[in-house]
């Protein structure tokens, strides 16, 4: 860690000032870099108040995707101990395969500010502009991989959803399998890739692209999707959000592994998806029922005219009333 994090390290930890000498002292440096690396901390966005004889306070941190921002206060047991930022990138899931394949642990975190090729289900396009939204991917090894590999995508969804209200009491909704709506309109994406062999799972990487601090959208996009500041109609942190995702997540797929009954009730009670007519294609088919449940499996089930109950695995399904629809 260098000089300039560690100073950062105890500013975010103290509660009231802390003066050059202690700093110099604890660090083993002299006061002169002190006061230099406090003016590149301050160049850097962070708002530090100094006042002679008392010492520098730390009043407001920059709205930035740093790794020390991320890991600053955040108490998981696995999730994000390895961070890592970039300024632009294809896609996080691609390079979270990538370091993958070159050994990286368990619940790293790839985050971006920018996506130059971010994807969603069945290959779409997800935009991905600089300095609006949370573009990040977990990688998952065996500790934390469930049984049933697509309740991976349905516990992210819910760790979206429960930390949207928890952190700006939006009435966010699941919309199955993998995206969170804020009334008919999409806030959230999930993709979920997964690397196996014959005979067990080497990985899973989970993608999340929110639109956090979005205030407009492509013309295509306009109508189906929003943002948590349109929403709550205020600017929101990105890091304290994706530390509440972080944490959320990280509970929730511990929590799998004990009752997973539960949490797929708790996910049952937020998902906008029940209830509606949906429509989905089978055997080449253009069908619509009724979704009535979702199975331990992760499957919607759907009821058609005839009674007939039919679960859903995977491919498109639209939600009456949902994005335009």
């Amino acid at each position: 860690m260098s000089t300039k994090d560690e100073i950062l390290k105890y500013l975010q930890t103290s509660s009231s000032y802390i003066s050059g000498e202690e700093l110099s002292e604890r660090l083993s440096v002299s006061r002169t870099t002190i006061w230099k690396n406090i003016n590149i901390l301050r160049s850097c966005g962070y708002d530090i108040e100094s006042i002679t004889n008392r010492g520098y306070k730390l009043i407001s941190c920059p709205d930035e995707i740093l790794p020390q921002e991320i890991t600053s206060g955040l108490k998981t047991k696995i999730l994000a101990k390895n961070v890592y930022c970039y300024s632009s990138i294809d896609s996080t899931n691609q390079e979270a395969k990538r370091q993958a394949l070159c050994g990286a642990p368990n619940g790293s975190v790839f985050i971006s500010e920018q996506q130059l090729g971010g994807k969603g289900r069945l290959g779409r396009t997800w935009s991905s502009p600089p300095g609006t939204g949370l573009w990040f991917s977990v990688l998952l090894r065996s500790s934390l991989i469930p049984l049933h590999i697509p309740s991976i995508t349905l516990l992210a969804g819910l760790a979206v959803c429960k930390a949207i209200q928890n952190y700006i009491h939006c009435p966010a909704m699941i919309k199955w399998p993998n995206d969170v709506v804020i009334g008919s309109r999409k806030v959230c994406g999930i993709l979920t890739e997964m690397v196996a062999e014959v005979d067990r799972v080497e990985y899973v990487v989970v993608g999340i692209g929110i639109n956090v601090n979005n205030v407009s959208f492509p013309q295509d996009l306009s109508v189906k999707a929003t943002s948590l500041r349109i929403e709550s109609n205020a600017l929101v942190s990105r890091v304290g959000l994706l530390q509440e995702i972080l944490r959320t997540f990280e509970t929730l797929l511990i929590e799998y592994q004990v009752d997973s009954l539960l949490l797929l009730t708790e996910y049952k009670q937020l998902c906008v998806s029940l209830g509606r007519k949906v429509g989905f294609t089978r055997n080449n088919q253009k069908l619509t029922a009724t979704a009535v449940d979702i199975s331990p499996e992760g499957e919607l089930i759907v009821r058609c005219d005839d009674g007939t109950m039919i679960p859903i695995n995977s491919g498109e399904v639209t939600v009456q009333g949902i994005y335009g629809q």
